[in-house]
């Protein structure tokens, strides 16, 4: 759909942008022009299989990796290097590891894929839903149990059941390898709290100071967190925000502890949401989402009024932008994987609803476009820039 906002006009040193939507019955690519005004359907890939995220490895700028649960195979991973137009099946999916004389756990689905960096061109880390971490060093054919957190007692213990928490059953997010040094990881489990390896996984710790939990729960155990989205800055790795589920925080390293930046918000709308999107050169800006969270947490947006929100100044203000938004009776919400940011010289902003929109902005959100309707359920959407033709 084009879009006749004046500030559609071709960035400097454009890049081509395409959104890469996971959504609960395929994906769906599009493919925006120059200006970001116009937008060309590619898909459905994988129609009828729940797809919960899809991202192109920044390091070769083609090869894209999906998390797939189908009908027929169940949970895999499928490897596209022509992006996206031939796609082939991961040899070994991530799978846990069968303890003797026992069913052991088995993975629901990968939710979470993460590209390892650019001096480990063929490394990859993926999440999954029950909480497990694992890592392919073959550019996604294969995969193998990472670190010790699959079978650790402890962790065992923080991360709880498959019918506790997260509807859709608990899952390992948030997978952070930081640019300056692949040694230093960090993952968040939902349940269980965020935490981090500074020796290549070979062990984690809880980082989880200053964050709140529900009333009447322990907050120094992991088990009572539930991190819905956590965000390292790509200009300075030293800072991180979160939004949780008993608000949005920051923390700024060497600290351990967690500063609480959602008590900034509007009352009348609250902290509470899954995405968090940080600019990508101004570590003091980023943007969330909100929704109701109130009572029996609807998942709706506050009073059906959708707004993003953001701040310039690193959690001491922010701002409601909903220009081109609806005004009333838009009873849908965002999920953690679905809204993202591009690296354009102006900031593009993209998110997909749980009712099938999907929502681009060419000004950080100052204007909203609806550049697709009636998809289904939006699970994920990530940006991939490519050199523009």
């Amino acid at each position: 759909m084009p879009s006749d906002h004046p500030s559609a006009q071709p960035p400097r040193n454009a890049r081509q942008v395409t959104l890469l939507v996971a959504t609960r019955k395929g994906a769906w690519f599009y493919h925006g022009d120059p200006a970001r005004g116009s937008w060309r359907t590619d898909g459905p890939h994988f129609l009828g299989h729940v797809i919960s995220h899809v991202v192109l490895d920044p390091r070769d700028g083609r090869t894209l990796l999906a998390a797939a649960k189908t009908g027929h195979l169940g949970p895999t991973i499928f490897r596209s290097t022509d992006f996206g137009a031939h796609w082939t099946e991961a040899a070994r999916p991530p799978a846990f590891a069968r303890a003797e004389g026992s069913a052991g756990r088995s993975v629901d689905h990968t939710f979470w894929l993460a590209p390892g960096p650019a001096i480990e061109p063929d490394v990859w880390y993926a999440g999954t839903s029950p909480q497990g971490l694992f890592r392919s060093d073959d550019g996604g054919i294969s995969w193998t149990p990472f670190s010790c957190i699959n079978d650790h007692p402890d962790y065992l213990k923080w991360m709880g059941t498959a019918q506790d928490g997260t509807p859709d059953g608990p899952k390992l997010h948030s997978i952070i390898v930081d640019p300056r040094d692949p040694a230093h990881l960090y993952f968040a489990m939902s349940g269980g709290g965020v935490h981090e390896s500074l020796d290549g996984g070979r062990s984690f710790a809880p980082l989880i100071d200053g964050l709140d939990v529900v009333e009447g729960f322990d907050a120094s155990q992991p088990s009572f967190h539930d991190p819905h989205c956590v965000r390292l800055c790509p200009t300075d790795p030293d800072r991180l925000y979160q939004q949780n589920h008993c608000g949005i925080y920051r923390l700024d390293r060497p600290d351990t502890r967690w500063r609480k930046i959602g008590d900034t918000m509007p009352p009348e709308v609250g902290e509470i949401g899954f995405p968090m999107v940080v600019h990508a050169r101004d570590a003091d800006t980023a943007w969330v989402f909100p929704m109701d969270g109130t009572s029996v947490w609807p998942r709706t947006s506050p009073d059906g009024q959708p707004a993003v929100y953001v701040t310039r100044d690193a959690g001491a203000s922010w701002q409601r932008l909903d220009a081109g938004l609806p005004t009333a009776q838009a009873w849908w919400t965002v999920k953690r994987q679905a809204m993202t940011a591009d690296s354009q010289d102006t900031i593009g902003l993209y998110f997909g609803t749980t009712s099938g929109e999907l929502w681009a902005s060419p000004d950080e959100g100052a204007h909203w476009t609806c550049i697709a309707q009636h998809l289904p359920d939006i699970y994920a959407v990530e940006v991939a820039e490519r050199p523009a033709p």
